[in-house]
């Protein structure tokens, strides 16, 4: 269920050959979703001096466990993937993160897990300092923020409870439904679900191996409850899944 054991170091970012040329929040995809949707068109500008925009391919590392936590970042593109990697070289991913999410500076000053790209992503990055002055300028940006905590407790709590008393299949089930979920907070609801991630990093968010992941969605497939395509997963039962889910 674990990676290799080799330690990545941060990627140093390269030019964003698909950005514009600066930042344009007003016309930003995740302009709704995303923690700048608390300030108001006019006060765009405020975050548009301070940010800088990023882009990692695909495995590049963004920083690693215990680095110094000295940048805010929003995702704008693509998909994250968060972990940490135990003395023994085991590997347990904690989340991933999509387009509008967002990544926070912790009260230590230290990062407390890893992260790296699943896909080619684009991020917003904030200096930590001249965030900090926004968020202070601007006390409705602070009440976002603490809104998108709230949700991020709550998955966490769901993803606690998925690694429970479940079953693989109802860990896969539950797997599903979260992410479409999380999609269609983005505006995109749908039972066709786009799934970026590897089977390896769906085993090892679930604490499930390799081999059961696979096992566990060919078995759906073939009962007609998923499809399968190089697109992702279709949920043909969507019923069946939400009620395996709910378990």
């Amino acid at each position: 269920m674990s990676d290799s054991t080799v330690i990545p170091l941060p990627t140093r970012p390269r030019a964003c050959t698909h950005a514009q040329t600066g930042i344009d929040c007003a016309h930003c995809d995740v302009r709704l979703i995303a923690v700048c949707s608390a300030l108001r068109r006019d006060e765009l500008a405020s975050i548009e001096r301070i940010a800088h925009t990023l882009c990692y391919a695909p495995k590049e590392t963004l920083f690693l466990e215990n680095d110094a936590a000295d940048s805010a970042y929003t995702l704008t593109r693509g998909a994250l993937r968060l972990y940490r990697v135990f003395a023994d070289g085991r590997r347990q991913v904690i989340g991933f993160l999509l387009p509008g999410d967002f990544i926070g500076i912790e009260d230590d000053g230290y990062r407390r897990f890893s992260a790296d790209a699943v896909t080619e992503v684009t991020l917003c990055h904030y200096p930590k300092r001249d965030f900090a002055r926004l968020v202070d300028d601007k006390p409705h940006l602070l009440q976002q923020l603490y809104r998108t905590a709230a949700h991020d407790l709550i998955d966490a709590r769901d993803h606690m409870m998925a690694l429970g008393q479940r079953s693989a299949r109802e860990k896969i089930a539950w797997f599903l439904i979260h992410l479409r979920n999380r999609f269609a907070r983005g505006g995109t609801p749908s039972d066709q679900i786009e799934v970026p991630m590897s089977r390896q990093d769906i085993g090892d968010y679930l604490g499930l191996t390799i081999e059961t992941v696979s096992r566990t969605l060919t078995r759906l497939a073939r009962e007609g409850t998923v499809e399968i395509s190089p697109r992702g997963i279709t949920l043909k039962d969507a019923r069946k899944i939400e009620r395996l889910a709910a378990a």
